[in-house]
């Protein structure tokens, strides 16, 4: 029996949670996003991490016992213990300035225009979020990277798919699709 434990991930403003849904959706297996288990429930959200057991626990008690899932998001500094757990990996690679448009546009539907504008409540934070995620290819701020990314990625004991996350949705899930046959 196959198992189709697949793991998406990628800088942010990537796609990895829209793809992480799709493949779901198209394969019929629960989704689950690593957002989920990092962060502790706030309001406003992203405030507090929860402590790595506390995440792992939850993710052993939700889902990882499950012959088939989807988990998006980035654990490369936190999930070790999950990597024999994956039966693919897939990369999604996007150049910063589109990560950038798209986390803008995220941000927006999720908070509101005028909450990330200049002189929003959430605009600070967001300039913030924004600079850290534009420093993802080069290294410059603390956190995840590529460079990190990549060490984890070589790290893997299974197969892994590295994608161009600019292509159409439809292609991305479809080139997943055919690299679980392989």
């Amino acid at each position: 029996m196959t198992l189709y434990r697949i793991h998406v991930t990628g800088a942010a403003g990537a796609g990895v949670t829209t793809l992480g849904r799709a493949l779901a959706g198209r394969l019929v297996h629960p989704h689950f996003d690593t957002d989920d288990f990092f962060w502790l429930p706030t309001d406003p959200p992203y405030q507090a991490k929860r402590p790595v057991p506390d995440r792992l626990r939850l993710m052993r008690e939700l889902f990882l016992g499950r012959a088939d899932w989807v988990l998006s998001g980035s654990l490369d500094s936190w999930g070790e213990e999950l990597l024999p757990l994956f039966g693919i990996v897939v990369f999604l690679r996007v150049p910063t300035d589109v990560r950038i448009a798209r986390l803008r546009e995220r941000e927006a539907r999720h908070f509101g225009a005028h909450a990330i504008a200049p002189g929003g409540s959430r605009h600070a934070e967001m300039e913030d979020f924004l600079d850290w995620a534009a420093h993802y290819d080069d290294g410059g701020r603390e956190g995840r990277n590529l460079a990190r990314h990549e060490a984890w990625l070589a790290r893997l004991p299974c197969p892994q798919l590295q994608l161009d996350g600019t292509v159409p949705m439809t292609e991305l899930v479809e080139a997943v699709v055919r690299g679980l046959s392989r």
